[in-house]
């Protein structure tokens, strides 16, 4: 049946899609970001404000899991132990646990379908709550959290007590004797699809999305699209580098982005620069790199960013069940990552730079 469907759906879902898709607009993008933003910092109705020492506090941002039924479309499986062995980990280390939305897959199930097959995760995170170190927001795949009037009730199911969902975070500090903003959000903002009035929202989380989600059709959204990925993260660039001081984390992508650019981006950028001092083998390691993230769809970079302040968390759901995050700690960003090595999960270090470096 379901290939039947797919046979008679697929085109007009598409055309439908391709009209009222996330297809990125910046003029659009800039809006939304641009008013949640100043919601936040006038009366706090969509976000907190959280000052924060850069040399003693600590933050892990993770993003994107998509939690679901533990099946075949599931594509949270293959990366919850790296997941649960990242939470012990920085449950253990103190830090504060954001969750940067589209933690839980819930276009293509029923939350009582989630809270059955992942209680371990709701556990690891509730430890999390018990200390006041855990932040959550909500993005288009569980906008649930923010528009269902059971929400409350569903994560008094999970947690132990109802925490408030917000669309946004700003963290607020001092660098250099200036001040210092991270404001981050899932980032869809501006998609007509995820973003829209209360109508549009409710089509999508009860409509839309598990039609999509049982069809298995994923038309050109950001994280399925690389070409809209690149589009989606240059928008997200572009706004961010016209705030004074600040640095814009998101998710949303599921691409992983430091300093305004991308993995591959900056693969190339190391490149260049190992050939221009003669460095054979590192060239040769990194032409090797490009080149298995070629394999993978990745296409050729057409942006550099210019300033250092977008960032990418990436996502806690890749094929390998690798799972990428944004460390903010000992002064430092870090991009991150968590593998399975045998059987143990093991915490690399993609990126790093002091805070204090960044170009804003």
């Amino acid at each position: 049946m379901r290939r039947f469907l797919q046979h008679l759906l697929y085109k007009p879902i598409s055309k439908l899609s391709d009209r009222y898709s996330s297809r990125p607009d910046k003029k659009r993008v800039n809006k939304a970001l641009s008013a949640l933003y100043k919601s936040i910092t006038t009366n706090g109705k969509k976000g907190p404000i959280i000052p924060f020492d850069i040399h003693n506090d600590k933050f892990i941002i993770l993003s994107d899991q998509h939690k679901g039924a533990r099946d075949g479309s599931d594509i949270f499986t293959k990366a919850a132990k790296n997941y649960l062995s990242a939470l012990d980990y920085y449950n253990k280390e103190g830090f504060i646990y954001i969750n940067l939305g589209d933690s839980e897959e819930l276009w293509e199930n029923l939350f009582v379908t989630i809270k059955r097959h992942n209680k371990a995760t709701f556990e690891k995170e509730k430890l999390f709550i018990e200390q006041h170190r855990f932040i959550k927001i909500f993005g288009n795949h569980d906008l649930y959290w923010d528009n269902d009037p059971l929400a409350a009730v569903s994560l008094l199911q999970i947690y132990g007590k109802a925490i408030k969902v917000y669309e946004g975070i700003i963290l607020q500090s001092t660098v250099n004797d200036k001040p210092l903003e991270i404001f981050m959000t899932h980032g869809h903002q501006g998609d007509l699809q995820s973003d829209g009035n209360w109508f549009s929202k409710w089509f999508v989380s009860n409509l839309w999305g598990p039609l999509e989600g049982y069809l298995r059709i994923n038309p050109n959204t950001p994280a399925y699209n690389n070409q809209l990925k690149t589009d989606h993260n240059r928008i997200m660039y572009e706004w961010s580098s016209e705030r004074k001081n600040m640095l814009l984390i998101t998710g949303h992508t599921h691409q992983p982005v430091f300093k305004s650019m991308t993995q591959l981006e900056i693969l190339y950028s190391n490149l260049d620069q190992a050939k221009k001092n003669n460095e054979t083998i590192e060239a040769a390691a990194l032409e090797k790199k490009i080149t298995k993230l070629h394999m993978q769809g990745n296409t050729q970079p057409d942006f550099n960013g210019y300033l250092d302040t977008y960032f990418n968390s990436g996502c806690c759901c890749f094929n390998d069940g690798d799972i990428t995050g944004i460390e903010i700690t000992d002064g430092c960003i870090r991009l991150i990552k968590w593998s399975s090595h045998n059987t143990e999960s093991i915490r690399q270090v993609l990126e790093e730079s002091k805070l204090e470096d960044l170009k804003l």
